[in-house]
């Protein structure tokens, strides 16, 4: 698994000659509700599992939660289970409203 920080995500999100990533959300539905990066797909941790059908295995993922510790655990999964282009968004959305979008909330 790579890890990326907020601004390398924004970097890469604003560079048209890229493909754009899956931004796979796994916080809870409250914390989703408050704020998110545009475009994210949200499906919460817990249900990964059984959801992972609904996942590309050859599509980029950069797994997000608030602060990266849950998304790692769901970006380490994901490469168990044979997903190979797993990136973890380290600061998960905290740092997201810190370093790239102070509209965001914070909590």
């Amino acid at each position: 698994m790579q890890q990326m920080t907020a601004p390398e995500l924004a970097a890469w999100l604003g560079d048209p000659a890229r493909p754009r990533p899956l931004l796979l959300d796994v916080r809870e539905n409250w914390e989703y509700e408050l704020g998110h990066i545009d475009g994210s797909t949200h499906i919460p941790m817990n249900t990964i599992p059984a959801r992972i059908e609904e996942l590309d295995e050859d599509a980029e993922i950069v797994c997000i939660c608030h602060h990266g510790a849950r998304s790692m655990s769901v970006a380490a999964f994901l490469e168990r289970n044979g997903f190979e282009k797993i990136t973890n968004l380290t600061g998960g959305v905290h740092a997201w409203a810190v370093q790239v979008d102070s509209a965001m909330p914070k909590y």
